[in-house]
């Protein structure tokens, strides 16, 4: 168990994940063991912040209640983790990333902050004040088709455009259907840390209207570095197997460039996350499941909770 909700897992850590396939998860006393071919190996999840269950994983209703105690999150991963298909707790109890999120999210002049640093970041360099968010637009949209023609010539892949058939995933060519294959991996790798960190995968800046609207612009920030590369280079040594190795390369690569770990750190940058912003006294974590929390007031601002607000009854 956590002796403090204060003591919070971070994915820079070295215990920031585990991913598993292809065994059996049972609770072993406070904690895990992993059950597979070679035997029994315990797990300390009380120092892991992420457990990612891959194909061929069964996973007992005690470890579940171990891992959600230890404040571990559990993700149903595909093959490597590099798809994301569901996730349960995870330390989440810290809600201040989630609340500067929404705060940023629903002020259109603070939004727009958030948009330019997050294209500033892709470009690596200042943005002229003067641009306009659709001139800024623009200008990504020939920064991503140089990296595409750039990519092209490195490897001899010819390039054509970007086509996605969801519908009909054959009728893509192969450069198309690697791209597709690797964003898929990118977008699984910063939903799992989206959501290990706290923040909300849906309250996207540039992003909106999806469930995944924040994930795609973290993603974004990746791409011409990672998975356009790796795309082409797939490619290029041979059209054979395409799609499963594009997903190893992927997360080879991931692994190598510690990107779980920069996700986070990149996010929190963005959005200025740290708690200089808090009152003395005032918390944003979730101390308790049953402690009451403060209720909104759009005059008073927030008032406390756990507080009986109706007016005395006269006597008499």
């Amino acid at each position: 168990m956590l002796k403090s909700l204060r003591i919070l897992p971070k994915v820079r850590d070295s215990w920031s994940f585990l991913y598993i396939d292809h065994c059996r998860v049972e609770q072993e006393a406070k904690a895990i063991a992993i059950y597979d071919q070679k035997g029994k190996t315990p797990v300390p999840c009380a120092t892991l912040n992420l457990l990612m269950l891959g194909p061929g994983t069964s996973i007992t209703h005690a470890a579940i209640r171990a891992l959600a105690e230890n404040g571990c999150m559990v993700a149903w991963t595909g093959e490597a983790g590099v798809r994301m298909y569901a996730h349960g707790l995870g330390e989440t109890r810290d809600s201040r990333r989630l609340l500067k999120q929404a705060y940023l999210c629903a002020h259109d002049s603070l939004r727009l902050m958030v948009v330019r640093k997050m294209y500033e970041i892709r470009f690596s360099e200042p943005l002229e004040a003067s641009l306009t968010l659709q001139q800024i637009r623009g200008k990504e949209g020939v920064r991503v088709r140089d990296a595409y023609a750039r990519a092209s010539k490195e490897s001899g892949v010819p390039w054509t455009g970007r086509v996605y058939k969801q519908e009909d995933w054959g009728a893509a060519d192969p450069i198309n259907r690697a791209l597709s294959a690797a964003n898929s991996c990118l977008y699984g790798v910063c939903h799992a840390a989206i959501v290990a960190a706290g923040y909300s995968p849906a309250l996207g800046f540039v992003h909106t209207g999806k469930m995944l609207s924040f994930v795609y612009d973290v993603a974004d920030l990746y791409k011409v570095e990672m998975t356009i590369p790796i795309a082409f280079k797939i490619v290029a040594e041979s059209p054979q197997d395409l799609e499963s190795r594009v997903r190893h390369a992927c997360r080879d690569a991931f692994h190598e460039h510690r990107l779980l770990a920069r996700v986070v750190e990149d996010i929190d940058r963005l959005l200025a996350v740290d708690g200089a912003s808090l009152q003395p006294g005032q918390s944003l974590l979730d101390l308790h499941d049953a402690m009451p929390g403060g209720l909104w007031d759009p005059e008073s601002g927030n008032v406390s909770g756990g507080v009986n607000w109706s007016e005395p009854i006269p006597e008499g």
